[in-house]
Order: C-alpha cells, then structure tokens, then sequence
C-alpha cells in the first residue's frame, strides 16, 4: 500500500503551473525533497498548509531542500493559486492521479476526498519519513523536524 521507507522517490513527469514537463524524482541526487498531495486549490486548509509551506520556505532551502506540492488542479488553477498567494515552490498537476498511485496516497473520508499527504526524501531520494493528516496544521512542522535530522546525519 504506497511507498514505506526505505522506497526511492518514484519518478513521474507531470505538468507544472507553467504547462512545463516536471519529473518527480528530480532532484534525487541533489538535494532533500518535500513533496506533499492536498486535496485542491482554494479551500481553506489547502490555502492554509500552502502558506505554512511558503512561510517557512527559506526554512526548507536553508536545509538544502526543495517543497513540491500536488494536486489534481489544472496547471492554470496551479498558476492562479500561487500568484494570489505567492507561493515560491513547485506546483504539479496530478489530473490523471497518476502521482498519487505511484505514492500510494489514498482518499480519505469514505474515499470522497483525495487525501493530504506529506512525503520527506533525502538528498538520495530515499524516503525517510510518510505523514497522513487531513488536517494542514502539523504538515510543515513535521517536515521541518525530518530535516533537520538528515542535516544532523550528514555531519
């Protein structure tokens, strides 16, 4: 059921705010990655855990790491989105779902809603830390704590 730790970032190419082909694995190799799934642009969790991501970005980047987030909204859904609340990160299309298969994410609330997902890989790309909450609030925080641990490894 999904990826457990220890798994590789699984590599799928999906269309980024721009309409550009993005891979999902890459930056293995080069640097940690967060990549969270959300259920859709606009709604008050989705927006709320967008802006926790782009509040702490910095955050991220200091740690060597990049945030990619993913939703099924349309590229141009993604470009409005991160225009209204600048959003610095990467934003992936997922229409067909094939992300969230390739991840395992499941929908939750008797499968009505397409689940909120977080997943930390480190810089080779393996996947150290899985966090499920349909809730936005404990998304960034947790990430942020993983990372700092792999940075405190790698010294």
């Amino acid at each position: 059921m999904g990826l457990k730790r220890g798994d590789t970032v699984p590599s799928v190419i999906l269309k980024d705010k721009d309409n550009k082909p993005f891979n999902t694995s890459k930056f293995k190799g080069e640097k940690a990655v967060v990549i969270y799934f959300y259920p859709k642009n606009f709604t008050s969790e989705c927006t709320k855990e967008a802006c926790e991501f782009r509040d702490s970005y910095q955050d991220f980047k200091d740690l060597g790491a990049e945030v990619i987030a993913i939703s099924a909204d349309s590229e141009a859904s993604h470009s409005k989105f991160v225009n209204k609340f600048n959003l610095p990160f990467v934003f992936l299309s997922d229409k067909n779902k094939e992300a969230r298969k390739a991840f395992g994410v499941q929908s939750s609330l008797l499968g009505l809603v397409p689940g909120r997902e977080t997943f930390i890989f480190d810089k080779k790309g393996v996947l150290r830390m899985r966090f499920n909450n349909m809730f936005a609030s404990g998304h960034t925080e947790k990430a942020l704590e993983k990372l700092k641990i792999l940075k405190d490894e790698e010294v």
